[in-house]
């Protein structure tokens, strides 16, 4: 038997379990608070719509399940692999809230407000930063086109943001009709946009010259792809700069209002700027997407975008709805290895008994527990070494049921 968690997946210690739900506890009461409501979804979801998700790379890294009982015989008996699997984990929260509100709209307000925090699964070569499975917390408006969404999603974002001390970071948005006019400009053909624009989102990790190889690879022509080249040369692009590439400007339009608007409301709090370099990986993004990029720690650390066609695949009419997602394995990682202290949390502390004194032990506790968190244990033949433990597990403090005047500081 195995002792180690599967690959790509963690245990996680009662210390990292009190700042995980400490974090999940922040975030979810900023949501609230802004008038956002709960639901949940099963981790599986039917692998047809899983395969019709337009997830981009994702789709590539899909946990599959295979069929159970007659079913499987019969598939293996088929000979074809793709009859082995009829099931799969989600790998992000948005094709399931999709679903969730094609199937329930006629109980649900319109617009809809909802948080989804739960645990996603992609089958990734596990690396730092990059586990299978981990949590995603999620804020979505479901039935209004308004850039208000797009306006009050980075704003609730970023409060939850500072409510746990992440405060030197900037937004950075663009809108996928912004960049597939530019595509257009240079050549590329309608329907080779989305699988361009996958490899143009690797622009910050690979370079103009990582991207032109990945086109070249791809097969599309040498003419379209020089084109593109010589615009990135253009860089930093502006949101005037842009017109030059849109015979419709509403989306130019549309991100000067988000901007602006994002600005006064949070009183220029954090830097908010356009960015046409950023694409989000998914291929269900319509519009608008959006990232919030940590100054102090180098990196995203939240994303999302409109996604106005994808519940339209389950009820054949097109639903707006944007959504934002917090990257909460990545914020628990910083304030992990920061030290993170979480602020008016109760300290813990241990009252040891002898074996035939539980009842006084949990009368003894039951008084301190108006000042501590109290845990009871029969007293141990080697007390040190398991006071030590104790320490190392959060416990601040401990008392010895007939020996202890007041409540000993561990240290």
């Amino acid at each position: 038997m195995k002792t180690n968690a599967v690959k790509g997946m963690n245990d996680y210690l009662p210390c990292e379990v009190e700042l995980r739900d400490y974090i999940q506890s922040v975030i979810l009461r900023v949501y609230e608070k802004n008038g956002f409501s709960r639901i949940m979804t099963p981790a599986v979801e039917d692998a047809e719509n899983l395969d019709k998700s337009e997830g981009g790379d994702n789709l590539n890294l899909i946990f599959k399940i295979m069929k159970r009982g007659d079913k499987l015989e019969k598939a293996l008996a088929s000979g074809n692999e793709k009859e082995l699997s009829d099931l799969g984990l989600r790998y992000d929260l948005t094709l399931p809230l999709s679903r969730y509100y094609a199937g329930h709209k006629e109980l649900l307000p319109s617009p809809m407000k909802c948080i989804q925090i739960d645990k996603v699964y992609r089958a990734e070569r596990p690396q730092k930063g990059r586990d299978r499975e981990f949590v995603q917390c999620d804020i979505d408006i479901l039935g209004s086109e308004s850039p208000n969404c797009e306006a009050e999603l980075i704003c609730v974002t970023a409060e939850a943001l500072k409510e746990l001390s992440l405060k030197n970071f900037k937004i950075k948005i663009n809108d996928r009709r912004l960049l597939k006019s530019m595509l257009l400009k240079c050549g590329f053909e309608t329907e080779a946009l989305d699988s361009v624009c996958i490899s143009f989102d690797k622009l910050d990790k690979v370079g103009a010259d990582g991207v032109r190889d990945e086109l070249v690879e791809k097969g599309f022509s040498q003419a379209s792809i020089d084109n593109l080249i010589k615009v990135l040369d253009k860089r930093p692009f502006t949101l005037e700069m842009m017109g030059n590439f849109c015979e419709d400007t509403s989306a130019v339009e549309n991100l000067k209002y988000i901007i602006e608007t994002v600005k006064q409301a949070t009183d220029n709090s954090f830097e908010v700027e356009f960015d046409i370099s950023l694409v989000r990986g998914q291929g269900y993004y319509t519009g608008t997407v959006f990232e919030v990029i940590s100054n102090d720690f180098k990196g995203a650390i939240s994303g999302g975008g409109r996604y106005d066609n994808l519940i339209g695949k389950f009820i054949g009419q097109s639903v707006p709805a944007v959504g934002f997602s917090i990257g909460f394995e990545r914020i628990f990682s910083i304030l992990k290895e920061n030290g993170f202290e979480i602020p008016e949390k109760r300290k813990k502390i241990a009252v040891l008994y002898a074996s035939d004194e539980f009842v006084k032990a949990r009368a003894k506790a039951e008084e301190l527990r108006t000042d501590y968190d109290v845990a009871l244990f029969e007293s141990p033949k080697k007390t040190g070494k398991f006071l030590n433990k104790l320490q190392e597990n959060g416990y601040k403090g401990f008392y010895i049921l007939g020996q202890s005047e007041e409540v000993n500081e561990l240290k």
